[in-house]
């Protein structure tokens, strides 16, 4: 087991968890859904002394991803990973929601798309993408079996989900998405959420209202 660290900062104007894990050996580390704010990043960044070698999106909103740009330009090496059928969302402000809630069009582009069942390699980590429709069509969850950790976007909230009246949402594979996921994972999951608190599978299997 790699010795590891994780920090969060609340960013952007709707309050999104970013979160940074680092590998306390190599010193390498992985950006997800970074938010807004570039220079907070950047500052968590050194404070983990930590070098990014990924960002990883949970899906193509406006408030997972207004940094992206940002962070490509400090970080040139760091890949942007995103499932492959978020594409549009992130070239299109319309779909990601900035132009009609900012009123000012955000867009960005990723490098590498990833697969339902996919696992990546990345500082040292194992990580499962894990394909959970519903909040947005191409919505993933990033699960890190051999630490228990779920970072599960907008699709799990601690006894909440997320909204499915935006564009490509759906309410019905939302409700598919979170049954599958407090079915196929173990009780002592740790869920990182993109919004609100940290929670459990198990915690979500007796409280959720939406399971």
């Amino acid at each position: 087991m790699i010795d590891y660290t994780l920090k969060k900062r609340v960013l952007g104007p709707v309050g999104t968890n970013c979160y940074v894990l680092a590998n306390t050996e190599t010193h390498e580390s992985i950006i997800i859904d970074p938010a807004d704010d570039v220079m907070a990043i950047q500052n968590l960044v050194e404070d983990m002394e930590s070098v990014p070698v990924a960002i990883l999106l949970t899906h193509g909103h406006f408030d997972h991803i207004m940094a992206v740009n940002g962070l490509k330009n400090l970080y040139s090496h760091a890949a942007v990973y995103i499932y492959e059928g978020e594409k549009d969302m992130l070239g299109n402000a319309m779909l990601n929601c900035s132009s009609s809630m900012l009123g000012q069009a955000y867009t960005t582009s990723a490098d590498e798309f990833v697969r339902d069942g996919e696992v990546l390699g990345l500082a040292g980590f194992a990580i499962q993408v894990l394909h959970t429709p519903g909040h947005t069509e191409g919505s993933v969850c990033y699960y890190l079996k051999d630490y228990d950790m779920l970072f599960s976007g907008d699709t799990l909230f601690a006894e909440s989900v997320g909204r499915t009246d935006l564009p490509t949402g759906s309410g019905r594979a939302l409700q598919q998405s979170l049954r599958q996921l407090l079915e196929d994972l173990p009780d002592q999951v740790k869920v990182y959420p993109g919004h609100m608190d940290e929670t459990t599978i198990e915690h979500e299997k007796r409280y959720n209202p939406f399971a």
